[in-house]
């Protein structure tokens, strides 16, 4: 499996009705929840299980022209915001801090409904249109990508928080599974994608491709070629080191949410250990 790349254009449909569908089981996720769970922390640093929640609204009224607040606290000092995307985001977390559970889903379910009915009647032409992010230009098409990879990593954040378990299988994973094996984009850091992270901080030598065997609830092979430092369908060698794992964990390790160490009962390695293990070691590189 291999990214699709910014370049290509992303079809409306099934895109659209995926991402409503995401809020939508959100939504009836949230009600659930009782206040000690709503004040749960999550594994994003920093963040309780309200702040993930007013991360979603905060970028859903971004996209629906509102200003990101302003801060009297110096929130660049935070140890966990590393760039201006994270202080960007911070702000609107900050801003709902002093809201209750109840306003903030009830801010959730009304700028959710709002952007569902914009995104209903846009036409595959605007989704094709550039549109700024805080990383650049993109399609808006992918930026809609972007921002259903982001909720349904954010659902599993919530559910890990409060134990409650959901599926992680089905048309979003796809889709999340899609945006997070691209090399850059609005929802990667600045210095690259999972290519950057086996090539650079593991050191992987020149000629290595790394396969990550995914052995479910999805299943997939993806390979990364160090030279090219790139996801890539089919290989032109064999595999310097097989990483088997399953998609919970691997999405997880990537998006900085866990460490291997804590699962190596469900990781098994097969070629180059000492690689495997240096990869294993630091794999976090979403935003």
């Amino acid at each position: 499996m291999a990214g699709t790349g910014a370049s290509k254009a992303i079809a409306k449909e099934p895109l659209t009705a995926a991402l409503i569908e995401q809020w939508r089981v959100i939504g009836t996720l949230l009600p659930e929840l009782t206040d000690a769970q709503w004040a749960s922390a999550t594994p994003l640093p920093g963040w309780r299980v309200q702040d993930v929640v007013a991360h979603i609204v905060g970028t859903e009224l971004m996209l629906s022209g509102v200003d990101t607040p302003a801060s009297a606290d110096d929130l660049s000092q935070l140890e966990h915001v590393r760039n201006r995307v994270g202080l960007h985001v911070e702000r609107w977390v900050a801003a709902f801090r002093g809201c209750t559970s109840q306003q903030v889903l009830a801010k959730y379910r009304e700028i959710t409904a709002h952007r569902a009915g914009v995104l209903e009647a846009m036409t595959q032409s605007d989704f094709d249109a550039p549109t700024e992010t805080l990383s650049g230009p993109f399609p808006y098409g992918r930026f809609m990508r972007v921002r259903l990879f982001d909720c349904w990593f954010h659902e599993h954040d919530i559910r890990d928080a409060v134990g409650i378990a959901g599926d992680e299988t089905g048309q979003a994973a796809e889709y999340a599974l899609t945006e997070l094996l691209e090399p850059s984009g609005p929802g990667i850091r600045d210095e690259g994608g999972l290519g950057y992270v086996i090539g650079e901080r593991a050191k992987a030598p020149r000629g290595s491709i790394v396969t990550f065997e995914l052995v479910g609830p999805i299943t997939a092979d993806v390979h990364v070629a160090v030279d090219s430092r790139a996801v890539v369908e089919k290989p032109d060698r064999p595999s310097t080191v097989t990483i088997r794992l399953p998609s919970t964990v691997f999405t997880r390790l990537c998006g900085g949410r866990t460490r291997a160490v804590d699962h190596w009962d469900r990781i098994a390695i097969r070629g180059d250990d000492e690689l495997g293990r240096r990869v294993l070691a630091d794999m976090a590189y979403t935003i």
